[in-house]
């Protein structure tokens, strides 16, 4: 039997999981030294209480998983018979992989009959959950492993996100994003326009005085970019910004027609501790990323 394998670093929920016949793997975060572990430590992700206590001045740390934590979620499926299929977040993006990679090969030589198969979406957040969707659908539909990594080989990189956060302390913090700018700031009303390239790192790419402005430059880039969008899913997130998400699902029905598949997603707190509250983006079929 294969089993489907993602994190929570692409806001993936329980819910969710469920329903696309994912396991969930943990990605923490921590607050004053204590890890937490999204959906093993609570059940239900509290968006706007995390998001205020970052509004008050927290800003909270990432790690990386260890060998010994991929172990314990891969080992029990290898040691039942089954092989797996691991759709993940952007390996530019963390050192956790370099951790998976050691765990899954010693879980290899254990159990030599045993496949392990991964897609990296090159992306984090909404833009990875796209390409996860999109997989759970192959899979429900009985595809094979084989030709979901097939897929993967030329589709991840025709999924796109853009977005903008609304206060460049955590990212700063952070350092996930190349190109932003010492001047870029709340104060001066600038949103920097953020995508994840194809190599999977984030990158500013430009800058719009105020959120209207902002909204409309990623428009654009749907507009400019968008492939065959009415067949896809177009996900908005939502870092606790749901009055934002609903006017850019608004100007993405007015834009390119009311029929298409929108959602609002909300970004995950491990992400969170990256973006900050308020960020706001679009992940939909590209031509391009």
């Amino acid at each position: 039997m294969l089993v489907l394998f993602t994190d929570t670093d692409t806001d993936m929920t329980p819910e969710l999981a469920k329903e696309h016949g994912y396991k969930l793997i943990s990605m923490p975060y921590s607050v004053d030294g204590k890890e937490t572990k999204p959906y093993e430590d609570f059940d239900e992700f509290d968006s706007h209480a995390f998001y205020e206590m970052l509004r008050s001045g927290t800003i909270p740390n990432t790690s990386a998983l260890n060998a010994d934590a991929y172990k314990a979620y891969f080992e029990p499926y290898f040691a039942n018979g089954d092989d797996i299929l691991y759709v993940h977040f952007s390996s530019a993006m963390s050192a956790s992989f370099e951790a998976m990679n050691k765990a899954v090969d010693e879980m290899l030589k254990k159990y030599p009959d045993r496949k392990f198969y991964e897609i990296d979406t090159k992306g984090i957040s909404i833009l990875a959950l796209n390409i996860v969707l999109e997989v759970g659908d192959m899979y429900k539909a009985g595809k094979s492993a084989e030709e979901i990594v097939e897929w993967a080989k030329t589709e991840v990189d025709h999924f796109a996100v853009y977005f903008f956060a609304d206060d460049l302390k955590f990212f700063k913090h952070s350092g996930r994003v190349s190109g932003l700018a010492g001047t870029m700031g709340t104060l001066l009303g600038i949103r920097p326009i953020i995508y994840v390239n194809d190599e999977g790192k984030m990158v500013s790419i430009g800058k719009e005085k105020g959120r209207a402005k902002a909204i409309e430059k990623i428009l654009d880039y749907v507009e400019q970019l968008g492939d065959d969008i009415g067949n896809h899913r177009i996900l908005v997130a939502n870092a606790d910004a749901t009055e934002i998400s609903e006017q850019i699902i608004a100007r993405i029905k007015e834009r390119f027609g009311a029929d298409l598949k929108v959602e609002m997603i909300e970004v995950n707190p491990t992400i969170g501790s990256h973006c900050g509250p308020n960020a706001t983006g679009v992940s939909f079929h590209s031509i391009h990323r």
